[in-house]
């Protein structure tokens, strides 16, 4: 089942290191590659011999290489953490200490194993192990929030009697639990693959004059964690974006708006041949009239007490791709403080769309700028109410609707 895939497997320092030898040999036996990299403190507790002949290739430990650099056969593993970062399908780091968690969210990279994972491309997919005090510590419960924010997936420990001979939880997962985590998130790869995706994401804004600007306060966080989603589960993804300060998606065809006009032309321009159309970008409802401004130049303040400006509605680029859907799914998104429910039952069924996506942003981890999300998916057939989970997963929850 996991013929031809591309597994990199990390090892650090804890008592449950021993199991990945189960976790190797299921790998291997379902067709996958498999490199490991552990850290040097692992080696105390498996032999990297034994994974190197499950594995059938070297195990790395060393950040800097032992042999002769003057050995020109030697020399590219002074950027094996590079090669190896693009090389994997999938990075596993199981066991993952809470030493090796907390470096890895404060970006640090002081052996191979912490340097392969700043030069990773692919999903990781973290299984912590420690003791329960260590476990529940308020530290470590903010270090794996943290992971999650940044779209790591976690696979939860289980409870059960401890190394210290405490019972509680902190037990690395099982490798059968492991392994199965892993092959779901591979053939997850493959979900999109061949299919067209477009999304919008950020604010749009309207120009006043040759300076100012009406706008909101949309960050982009939610259609950019979509984009990568999409991405990873092996879809064409186009991303159309107002003003931002969020960085490129590595494989996704990036443009760049500023108003609501130039975000239609974008959607209009690439929504030939899509699959899916995913709105998320909040476009400005008001647009300043033509006859009121004077783009090209600044309005000057002095001798004037008061200013009026003339607004009128914005493009409706949602209602523009209900009433001109060929062949792809829509989905909306809908912000709203009151009658949310029903308002976006409205907008469901006026904008011709496949399910909407309601959230409020005056509930606390909700709404613009934040790395969270609390929404409530709706379709003519009913709603899912998710709870509080990083935009990241709710990208994924979207995904999975949609398939």
């Amino acid at each position: 089942m996991l013929e031809g895939k591309k597994i990199l497997l990390g090892v650090s320092g804890g008592i449950a290191a021993y199991k990945v030898c189960y976790l190797v040999r299921y790998f291997v036996k379902e067709g996958a590659e498999v490199k490991v990299i552990m850290t040097p403190s692992a080696t105390k507790f498996v032999s990297p011999v034994t994974l190197s002949a499950l594995s059938k290739n070297e195990v790395l430990i060393n950040l800097v290489p032992q042999e002769d650099p003057e050995n020109s056969e030697k020399v590219d593993t002074q950027t094996w953490h590079v090669n190896l970062g693009l090389w994997a399908d999938l990075f596993v780091i199981a066991p993952a200490t809470a030493n090796t968690i907390a470096k890895i969210v404060h970006g640090e990279s002081d052996n191979f194993l912490l340097a392969a994972v700043l030069s990773a491309r692919c999903p990781l997919v973290i299984a912590p192990t420690m003791d329960d005090d260590m476990y529940k510590n308020e530290v470590t419960q903010d270090n794996i929030r943290s992971l999650k924010k940044l779209g790591y997936k976690i696979i939860d420990p289980d409870s059960g009697e401890l190394a210290s001979g405490l019972i509680g939880i902190g037990r690395m997962a099982e490798p059968e639990a492991i392994f199965d985590f892993v092959k779901n998130e591979l053939m997850r790869q493959e979900d999109l693959k061949g299919k067209k995706v477009l999304v919008t994401a950020g604010p749009t804004l309207e120009y006043i004059d040759a300076v100012r600007f009406i706008t909101n306060h949309s960050s982009g966080k939610m259609g950019f964690a979509i984009a990568k989603a999409a991405k990873e589960r092996g879809a064409d993804v186009t991303l159309v974006t107002g003003k931002v300060t969020l960085e490129d998606i590595h494989g996704v065809n990036r443009i760049n708006v500023e108003t609501s006009n130039e975000m239609l032309d974008a959607v209009k321009a690439n929504m030939t041949g899509a699959d899916v159309i995913i709105m998320t970008a909040a476009v400005e409802d008001f647009l300043p009239m033509e006859s009121s401004i004077d783009r090209g130049k600044k309005i000057k303040k002095e001798g004037q007490d008061k200013f009026v400006f003339e607004f009128g509605k914005s493009p409706d680029i949602l209602d523009y791709l209900g009433k001109n859907k060929d062949g792809f799914k829509l989905v909306g998104f809908a912000m709203e403080t009151d009658n949310g429910e029903e308002n976006a039952r409205t907008k469901l069924e006026k904008k011709n769309l496949d399910f909407i996506v309601l959230n409020n942003p005056n509930t606390e981890g909700a709404g613009f700028g934040t790395d969270t999300n609390i929404v409530t998916i709706i379709d003519k057939n009913g709603k899912e109410e998710l709870p509080l989970m990083s935009k990241y997963e709710v990208a994924n929850k979207i995904i999975d609707k949609l398939l």
